[in-house]
């Protein structure tokens, strides 16, 4: 895979995870791209056998339903993406969208009444929501058995107890890269930049709880850390997700580390789109010091839909004593 202004080349996914403990490789060596963008695929491709035999043994299709309210952008093409991902593999989906004016009041009587329809295995509200509706009031009141985005509180609970719930979609896919390209975490230290509710805070908890991936030693750094750069340089494995461009150096990242940058953030540039996607993490100079590193775009971007599809499966599953 050959990266913008770089020469490194990633192996094929089939070949580069599952059949190799991982080791850190001497500093010659170019690091592995972890390609989320073909791991989502293979993904989607288990999950779309799956719901046909489901369907083959006279089940019904799994059923996402989506909400959306107002016109936000980025927003209208998640939402789509989701949409387009369920068709993919042959789930049901429905999209429904709501003004910027909608009263929170309605939109909790709407949530309650899907709850309660034993057609729908997960349900998600596409955040950020306006002002005067209130983010905390409709993730609790939603189902958790039908919380496929996993930000219920008694998911989150469960998640933190090492017991069996959906998980939130990036920190997943993030356990996915590292479960699938055979990335052996125990006793490694991982440092987090970044506690947002979605993706810091939880991918500490999971790194960290008795799993494999997991059994890590966490740090969890934020925009208070003193001296940053002090945590990242002893991370073996490190995760960023904090929304700056370019924040993490060379001079950061020590030699063989895994790193794994959430960050999707537009900068302007000379092409017919007028911008391009970069991350968090300074990739052409970080690169060349690691083990392995995700790409922006097509690292953890694309598996956060792949870990959606995913909780939906394991929500459908248990809907339908599967």
């Amino acid at each position: 895979m050959r990266m913008r202004g770089c020469f490194f080349k990633s192996k094929p996914v089939d070949e580069a995870y599952g059949k190799h403990s991982f080791q850190f490789p001497s500093l010659h060596m170019a690091p592995i791209i972890l390609d989320g963008k073909k791991l989502s695929q293979t993904i989607r491709e288990e999950l779309k056998a799956e719901v046909a035999t489901c369907m083959a043994a006279g089940h019904r299709p799994p059923h996402l339903v989506a909400i959306l309210v107002g016109n936000n952008p980025a927003s209208e093409t998640y939402v789509a993406n989701k949409v387009k991902a369920c068709a993919h593999v042959g789930y049901k989906s429905t999209e429904l969208r709501y003004p910027d004016s909608l009263e929170e009041s309605f939109l909790l009587r709407k949530l309650a009444a899907l709850n309660a329809d034993p057609e729908v295995d997960g349900i998600l509200v596409q955040l950020p929501l306006p002002a005067h509706i209130s983010a905390t009031k409709v993730i609790e009141t939603i189902s958790p058995e039908k919380d496929v985005d996993g930000f219920h509180p008694i998911n989150i609970g469960r998640m933190a107890k090492n017991l069996p719930a959906p998980l939130p979609a990036t920190p997943a896919g993030i356990l996915e890269i590292l479960r699938r390209y055979g990335i052996q975490t125990t006793g490694l230290h991982a440092v987090v930049v970044g506690n947002s509710n979605i993706v810091g805070s939880p991918v500490s908890i999971l790194l960290a709880r008795d799993n494999a991936p997991g059994r890590c030693t966490v740090t969890t750094c934020h925009i208070h850390t003193k001296d940053l750069a002090h945590h990242t340089l002893q991370a073996d494995i490190l995760v960023v997700a904090t929304g700056v461009v370019g924040l993490i150096k060379p001079d950061m990242v020590k030699s063989g580390a895994v790193v794994i940058d959430v960050g999707i953030n537009r900068i302007a540039d000379a092409s017919g789109k007028g911008f391009r996607l970069v991350g968090d993490v300074d990739f052409e100079g970080v690169a060349p010091l690691c083990s392995h590193i995700t790409p922006v775009p097509g690292g953890v971007g694309p598996m956060t839909i792949a870990s959606l599809l995913q909780n939906t499966m394991q929500l459908y599953k248990q809907h339908l004593g599967i």
